[in-house]
């Protein structure tokens, strides 16, 4: 796989499998690459000279774990890159792990523009747990995908580990990673983002729910979207002959985190909360967009007279698939806003994605999928 890639490739945000996944790698490599975990006094120590340690492992890929404890070493970095550019070697030379920062970003963008490529290592989808069995769906969907958690022995450690991650992730790696924002103040916003998943941004109420202005409240949603732990979609705006809606969606991405701000405990529970639809929908739209081609663009329609999509993929110029979330599986038609807003679109395709397992047509245009069938569909794309 990095064999595609530039002299580096970063891999955020920060989820647990990461280290895993690094440690297999530079096992699976053996002395073909070197693993630093920069958290470890030990490894940070061995780059006081990072020149002399990197130039001493020029024939090994080098990865570094946790890279933003050392923002200054792309720098380092370009100058070591450049120099081996110039004797013809260009590719697999550095993997750096770390949290989503946003300085750690900008800085490795302005140090290594044209050197580096960026990978997001997402929590579990189901594409990658679909082996486990019948039930793998509903579990994936309660505990979400990372991966302590999905593997839990049980709902109530799974929803133990979630508790701990937020709160850790508040206190201690988000202070770390640059924002200052009090913990206990994004502790209630990440909850209120909860509380309105897959509704659009009401910035004015939230603001006063919190006692902050409008701009801060954009402040803090740019933070968590920067850490990719909430998704703003944005509304298709290319009608003008239309009323659209303007205002984003907001969603928490792993529906996991979702259940754990919402402290509902297991299926039973989030069967019976009001909060079922839209975290359905968000954890349906997380896995199509990640089984999307790369470069594919989601947005979402709604106009003022209700016609409504819940997620749109663009292919290209003109190749637009429109998809409806439906939890139900006993009668899974959209309704007449989905036909009027795909018509809107000029949808090129239009499906209906249910917790079913068999694909039928309920028109000509329209087909009802399964999500591991879409998903399948889009990786051929």
């Amino acid at each position: 796989m990095l064999g595609r890639f530039p002299a580096v490739a970063l891999i955020g945000p920060r989820q647990v499998g990461k280290t895993t996944l690094a440690r297999a790698l530079t096992d699976n490599l053996r002395d073909r690459a070197v693993y630093l975990d920069l958290e470890l006094a030990s490894d940070l120590a061995k780059l006081a000279e990072p020149e002399l340690y990197l130039e001493a492992h020029a024939e090994q890929l080098v990865v570094l774990d946790e890279v933003h404890r050392l923002p200054g070493i792309f720098q380092t970095l370009r100058g070591i890159i450049d120099r081996r550019r110039r004797r013809g070697i260009r590719t697999r030379q550095f993997l750096l792990l770390g949290s989503a920062s946003i300085e750690l970003l900008k800085q490795s963008a302005e140090s290594l523009a044209g050197r580096i490529a960026y990978l997001e290592l997402t929590p579990f989808t189901l594409r990658e747990v679909a082996s486990r069995g019948k039930r793998a769906t509903d579990r994936l969907w309660v505990r979400g995908g990372f991966p302590d958690s999905f593997l839990a022995d049980n709902d109530e450690f799974s929803l133990e580990w979630r508790r701990a991650f937020i709160q850790t992730y508040l206190e201690r790696d988000i202070p770390a990673l640059g924002p200052r924002v009090p913990a206990e103040t994004l502790d209630r916003f990440w909850r209120m983002l909860a509380h309105n998943q897959g509704q659009l941004l009401n910035a004015a109420r939230l603001a006063a729910g919190l006692g902050v202005s409008g701009q801060t409240i954009g402040r803090y949603l740019d933070i968590l979207v920067d850490l990719l732990l909430v998704r703003r979609l944005h509304p298709w705006l290319r009608n003008a002959a239309k009323r659209l809606v303007r205002s984003p969606k907001t969603y928490v991405r792993d529906s996991g985190l979702v259940h754990a701000l919402l402290g509902i405990r297991d299926l039973e529970e989030l069967l019976g909360h009001p909060v079922t639809g839209a975290s359905w929908e968000g954890f349906i739209i997380e896995n199509i967009l990640d089984a999307a081609p790369q470069g594919v663009a989601p947005w979402f329609y709604r106009t003022s007279a209700g016609a409504e999509i819940d997620l749109l993929l663009e292919f290209g110029k003109g190749d637009v698939w429109a998809i409806e979330v439906k939890r139900s599986v006993g009668s899974p038609r959209p309704s007449k806003g989905f036909h009027l807003a795909c018509d809107d679109v000029k949808a090129r395709r239009r499906f209906v994605v249910y917790p079913g397992h068999d694909a039928f047509k309920i028109d000509a245009a329209t087909e009802v999928i399964s999500l591991p069938d879409l998903t399948a569909r889009l990786s051929r794309a």
